[in-house]
């Protein structure tokens, strides 16, 4: 775990953790490649090896729209289409190894959990299960591909937290630029679909190699 200096220092006191799903609560990332080579027929995307879809772990999605020359609405049809076949096949889909027991921490702590994703809330509830969904306090989902602030927002008013009280987990350096938007702290976790040297240049106020490292901020 990295931390920056002011929060090495003192408890930051955080109320609220606001997770994304895909790549942060769900370990979601190798299901997606199992589905690339069809995504890439359907859609009319350069076929890619596995070590070429390792290395766009470290661009962000403008690059991937540039490079590929995929318009917007082309991603946001590929992205409602990955929802739908995840759905199909939610029972490949399990929360991250370790996940459970920061969860676990977090509910006995008494600290508000929030979830905001661009997948759809039924696939994200089916893969919490009950027990751990009842515990979330507030799900925006189904977000524009390119930006989350008004949710992070919605889920500030929702759960009545100022912005300084709340962290947001997540993968992904757009959801990093939404985040100090909304003036919440940034946890980067490199378990997902961004490589973490690309969080590096980004300045998120911790980053985080393994679940259980995130309880060292509660």
């Amino acid at each position: 775990m990295q931390l920056m200096a002011e929060l090495s220092t003192a408890p930051p006191g955080y109320q609220l953790v606001i997770f994304d799903f895909d790549g942060t609560l769900a370990d979601s990332y190798p299901w997606f490649l199992s589905i690339f080579d069809e995504l890439a027929i359907q859609f009319k995307l350069p076929r890619l090896e596995k070590s070429a879809l390792e290395q766009l772990r470290k661009v962000d999605i403008h690059h991937i729209s540039r490079e590929f020359k995929i318009p917007i609405w082309k991603m946001v049809r590929i992205g409602s289409h990955v929802q739908k076949k995840m759905a199909s096949q939610i029972e490949n889909i399990r929360l991250v190894d370790g996940m459970q027991k920061v969860l676990d921490t977090l509910i006995e702590s008494g600290i508000k959990l929030a979830v905001v994703s661009s997948n759809d809330e039924q696939n994200i509830r089916q893969v919490l299960g009950p027990r751990n969904a009842a515990h979330f306090e507030a799900f925006e989902c189904g977000v524009s591909i390119f930006g989350k602030k008004t949710k992070f927002e919605k889920v500030l008013k929702a759960t009545n937290t100022p912005p300084n009280q709340a962290l947001c987990l997540g993968d992904e350096v757009r959801d990093l630029k939404s985040a100090q938007q909304a003036g919440i702290a940034f946890g980067a976790v490199t378990w997902g679909y961004t490589a973490a040297e690309m969080f590096r240049t980004h300045t998120p106020d911790a980053i985080f190699d393994q679940p259980e490292e995130i309880l060292a901020l509660f």
